[in-house]
């Protein structure tokens, strides 16, 4: 490991999803490329399929939502002047299509972007970030960003939904 992280930085895988968190280190990602510290940006959406169906059933909802998302994703890349690849991919976890795409790719980093998510008191990180900080072959970068203040000013407690998986 190089004492400067975003010295060899050539690809940036970022999992998206229809979360702000997502877009938000999708923009990172750009950033970064915009700056000179990486070269491409990977974008990949994952529909989780569940086990009940075949994996490569044809779910047509979650593919148009995938699609849209990807394309959101694209258009970003486009008002920043950065090339966006994106892909989607049937999986039955993000964590493990996600990592299973970095290594195949060969990418230096994972940009994960998570909500803040307290459902029961506690922070919960979510299923993708987990597996990726245990299983990704290459870095892993998570941001969150801190929780929206309620309307009277204090901090939001926690909400219900999700796992973090953006």
């Amino acid at each position: 490991m190089t004492s400067d992280p975003m010295a060899d930085l050539g690809s940036l895988l970022v999992p998206i999803n229809d979360s702000g968190a997502s877009r938000e280190a999708l923009s990172v990602a750009c950033e970064l490329v915009r700056r000179g510290k990486g070269r491409r940006v990977l974008a990949v959406h994952v529909i989780e399929v569940p086990r009940r169906l075949p994996l490569d059933a044809e779910m047509i909802e979650e593919l148009e939502n995938g699609e849209r998302i990807l394309e959101h994703a694209e258009s970003m890349g486009r008002r920043q002047r950065i090339e966006i690849t994106a892909d989607l991919v049937q999986a039955r976890e993000a964590g493990t299509a996600i990592v299973d795409e970095a290594r195949e790719r060969g990418v230096d980093a994972l940009v994960i972007g998570i909500d803040y998510h307290r459902p029961h008191g506690t922070f919960q990180l979510g299923r993708l970030p987990r597996y990726a900080l245990e299983h990704a072959p290459c870095q892993v970068w998570l941001i969150r960003y801190p929780p929206e203040p309620r309307p009277d000013g204090s901090p939001e407690p926690g909400r219900d939904g999700g796992d973090g998986n953006g």
